[in-house]
């Protein structure tokens, strides 16, 4: 079993207007394999950001997503504040999201600063934008396809 915390940036959105979290536990929740832990919103704020990641974590989720605040407005602070917890980055990711990003709203993509890695704990944290379509894109060409084999890569024991 996966479990997952899901966390919404916004200075605007509610539990019940935050279509883009709801879209990404919906997703989730389409395997059995995936435990849906729990879904907040946040403000805009580094401080908020750090203590619904630092929740998760001490609550020992495998997986944390985030949508929101990962533009380039003076407001938008996701990035900085997830960067800091990544200890290992997948860059992967993000290159892959704004290629498919690109093929849908050209050149746009250039300003999203979607990010994936590893905490020091071996939580997989992801960053996406808060555009429903671009958390849909993600979840069902990224997320979902790959959940299980990075998350079972990092529980594998070390060959000594």
């Amino acid at each position: 079993m996966i479990r997952v915390g899901v966390v919404t940036i916004s200075d605007t959105r509610d539990l019940d207007t935050d279509t883009s979290g709801q879209l990404v536990v919906r997703a989730l929740r389409r395997s059995r394999d995936i435990d849906v832990t729990g879904r907040v919103v946040v403000r805009d704020e580094v401080q908020q950001i750090k203590g619904a990641i630092d929740t998760y974590l001490q609550e020992k989720a495998d997986c944390i997503i985030t949508n929101g605040g990962t533009g380039i407005s003076k407001r938008d602070v996701t990035f900085e504040s997830i960067r800091e917890k990544i200890h290992q980055e997948l860059p992967g990711f993000g290159e892959i999201f704004r290629m498919l990003s690109f093929e849908t709203i050209g050149s746009k993509a250039i300003a999203s600063r979607a990010i994936a890695g590893f905490t020091q704990s071996d939580c997989l944290l992801f960053a996406l934008p808060g555009s429903t379509n671009a958390c849909d894109l993600a979840m069902e060409k990224l997320i979902l396809p790959e959940l299980e084999h990075l998350i079972g890569e990092k529980r594998k024991k070390a060959d000594i």
